[in-house]
């Protein structure tokens, strides 16, 4: 809430801040977090495609107060593209060969993995924000932003709990590139209609 400079999650974490309401259901098919805080209603649905390797999360927020509110949504995920076993091993060796890139076109970010031979495949993944702001009252402002660089979006000894990136007034620079240690983070700000 940039009004208020209040910050909060659709789930629990990272933040670990209380909600006004919280209710979490797992199902088949998807994993549905619904959060009130301070009139702002969100709804975040995580739904992971068995066939391939791609999660989908939708948020959907919903003013129930009376008068607009000017949000920011801020993504976050770190990026690894290695198994679960080579990161446990070496997670710094291994974040030094990952190269991000911002597509403004696509409101995306793709990172990759250099490849160590020729013949390597080079894994990549992609982290995309689409907003229907017709269909949820909503009028975005500003541009997009975006960062790759966790350090830059921490901040010196912070954590994801509180981050550099949430402080009133603060911009990511959008760092791309071969970054130390690689995270995927896309923002977008809007007004809310009540």
């Amino acid at each position: 809430d940039t009004a208020a400079g209040a910050f909060w999650s659709a789930g629990f974490q990272p933040t670990c801040r209380p909600a006004d309401e919280d209710e979490i259901v797992f199902a088949a098919d998807k994993a549905t977090f619904r959060r009130r805080m301070g009139g702002v209603e969100s709804l975040l649905e995580v739904a992971v495609s068995p066939e391939q390797a791609a999660e989908v999360r939708r948020l959907t927020l919903v003013n129930h107060g009376s008068k607009p509110r000017e949000l920011e949504v801020v993504s976050y995920a770190e990026v690894v593209l290695a198994p679960h076993d080579a990161d446990l091993a070496h997670p710094a060796f291994l974040k030094l060969f990952l190269e991000t890139e911002w597509l403004p076109g696509s409101t995306a970010l793709l990172a990759r993995r250099r490849p160590r031979s020729p013949h390597e495949n080079a894994p990549w993944a992609t982290h995309v924000l689409a907003v229907d702001a017709t269909a949820a009252g909503c009028t975005l402002v500003g541009e997009v932003g975006y960062e790759t660089d966790r350090a830059r979006f921490l901040g010196r000894g912070r954590t994801v709990a509180d981050p550099a990136a949430l402080d009133p007034g603060e911009v990511p620079p959008g760092t791309v590139g071969p970054v130390l240690d690689p995270i995927f983070s896309i923002r977008r700000r809007m007004v809310l209609a009540p």
